[in-house]
């Protein structure tokens, strides 16, 4: 993706103190609001009751999205009001948690206008996401506007044409309209930079709302747009959808068109980025996937899998067609065990799954801590050259703590150690993980001895990560997400629950796994943790994401019969 570069380069903080005084002016004035003190830390309720919303718009932001695509459809509500409602709640979702990077009004509110008028002289819809305002991760390329991964080095770096994902959604009838904030370099999983500073989560906001798609994961969890895209690398879309209590989908490679992302760690060829949604319910998942699958990626994006959206995989056809399905708990990862709030939900999930009629196993991880090594080695072959490169012309300082306190904080393993390795070396961290990828297929498939189904087991459900949202700077594993990029299997996140006080205290110590195993369970507090989201993430594989949406569904229908 060409984007326009000056080769004048002032001082980081001019750029960045530049560019966010640009984006304070380009929220309109009668939108500013009063919010909360800092001490009011669920902010969820506010964008409801601060008075901006009239009771439309209300109706509008809270319309699950298949019934608000029919109601644009029908022009009983029109594409500039749906897109005002949620700019509106967007902005405001804004000043709760600083959510937003770009924001362009009035090019949104033209094109939604545009779509009003197609109706009214057609007819006829654009296409299926006919109205629909979407808003996209600070990395997916917008025509005409910066695209800074959190680097106060790329601000005035403007893009020369939209990513491919973009001229396909508008293809379909989507209004691109805000994009969201993210870490410096995208390598964390939670969300702070030096342009547009920290994003919290909305419903505790001294904890992460997660990263890199942090900024996402708050906006839609906040209800300011009605479907997000963010972009996973090692659990990218899972863990902020996992921390504000959302519905998210991570694809395999290829089945979503990447070209024209601008990214971290571009060109490296082994673990790759995917873009994924993220959303208020699994429904909007699924219209996503089906609507983008249909318009064939493949022929504008050189990398994008030829794969049709396959409806006898969204039945089941290969799982018993949903009739009894096996599933397979994984307690933890032979590596860190989960917090009891994860528990608790992994618990839920079982007897709700038994209770529907489908029968629940336990699944043996193998090789989890390895191939956890392997990917981050993968990603870090090159990335202290990269990061050096790209901040050393402004003097940028190479964030390397998430936390509140600078003089008190632990580099985590998210920045690399050494200055990279050789080519050589590389290729034999592939060649690794290419052998436990084929060991992975066949444990998988040996498990059919054990569901009494005939088949392996039909999907994996497990953490997404060993705690609900931590405290800022605290969020430092990711192994519960990354392995499954490293395999490359479809897995989706779902809500389960919120953490509960007095359901929820501090377990008994365990026999450790290792220190950081003792240092995750000495973190445990409910108190904390207030209020905060829990989710789980259900895992099929690769290229599987038809049924994985579809076995989320009947995971969420069995999990709402069991209330």
């Amino acid at each position: 993706m060409a984007n326009s570069i000056t080769t004048d380069k002032p001082h980081w903080t001019t750029l960045a103190a530049e560019k966010k005084q640009r984006q304070l002016e380009s929220i309109p004035h009668e939108w500013i609001v009063t919010p909360p003190s800092e001490s009011t830390l669920d902010v969820s309720a506010f964008p409801e009751t601060c008075g901006l919303l009239n009771a439309r718009e209300i109706e509008i932001t809270n319309t699950p999205i298949d019934v608000l695509l029919e109601k644009l459809a029908c022009a009983a509500w029109t594409a500039v009001d749906v897109t005002t409602a949620f700019y509106k709640r967007a902005v405001v979702a804004h000043q709760l948690v600083n959510c937003l990077t770009e924001i362009f009004v009035d090019r949104a509110l033209a094109r939604a206008a545009e779509l009003d008028d197609y109706l009214k002289t057609t007819g006829r819809v654009v296409g299926p996401l006919h109205g629909l305002p979407i808003s996209f991760k600070d990395q997916i390329c917008i025509k005409g506007l910066e695209t800074t991964i959190g680097y106060a080095s790329w601000v005035g770096q403007y893009a020369d044409e939209n990513a491919v994902l973009i001229d396909i959604l508008i293809e379909c009838g989507a209004v691109p309209f805000v994009r969201t904030n993210v870490p410096q370099t995208l390598a964390w999983p939670e969300t702070f930079n030096h342009v547009f500073g920290r994003t919290t989560n909305p419903y505790n906001r001294s904890l992460t709302s997660g990263g890199s798609s942090g900024g996402e994961g708050a906006l839609v969890a906040l209800k300011g747009s009605p479907l997000g895209v963010g972009c996973d690398l090692g659990g990218s879309v899972r863990i902020p959808s996992a921390f504000c209590g959302l519905y998210g989908l991570r694809a395999s490679y290829g089945r979503l068109p990447y070209y024209g992302v601008r990214g971290t760690l571009d060109g490296q060829d082994s673990v790759l980025p995917v873009l994924g949604p993220m959303a208020n319910s699994i429904v909007a998942i699924k219209v996503f996937m089906k609507a983008v699958i249909n318009t064939k990626p493949w022929l504008n994006d050189p990398l994008a899998v030829r794969k049709k959206w396959d409806e006898d995989e969204y039945n089941l056809v290969d799982h018993g067609s949903g009739k009894k399905l096996c599933f397979a708990i994984m307690w933890d990862d032979g590596v860190v065990v989960p917090h009891p709030p994860i528990r608790r939900s992994l618990e839920i999930t079982k007897a709700a799954l038994q209770n529907a009629g489908h029968k629940v196993v336990d699944w043996k991880p193998i090789k989890h801590n390895l191939l956890g090594d392997i990917t981050r080695d993968i990603w870090n072959a090159g990335s202290a050259e990269e990061y050096m490169i790209t901040t050393s012309a402004t003097g940028e300082p190479l964030i390397t703590s998430m936390g509140l306190d600078a003089a008190n904080v632990t580099v985590a393993s998210f920045r690399p150690q050494n200055d990279g390795i050789t080519a050589y070396q590389l290729w034999q961290l592939q060649k690794l993980r290419q052998k436990i990828r084929k060991e992975y297929l066949d444990h998988w498939k040996a498990t059919a001895s054990e569901t009494g189904t005939g088949r392996p087991v039909d999907a994996i459900i497990c953490p997404a990560a060993p705690f609900v949202a931590t405290p800022h700077g605290k969020n430092r594993y990711v192994d519960y997400t990354a392995v499954w990029n490293a395999l490359d299997y479809a897995a989706a996140i779902f809500p389960v629950t919120t953490v509960d006080s007095t359901l929820d205290g501090k377990a008994p110590p365990h026999a450790f796994y290792n220190d950081f195993d003792k240092d995750v369970y000495e973190m445990c507090d409910p108190e904390k943790f207030r209020n905060a989201p829990v989710c789980l993430q259900l895992v099929g594989r690769t290229l599987e994401e038809e049924a994985v949406i579809r076995m989320t569904e009947i995971v969420g229908a069995a999990l709402l019969a069991a209330k």
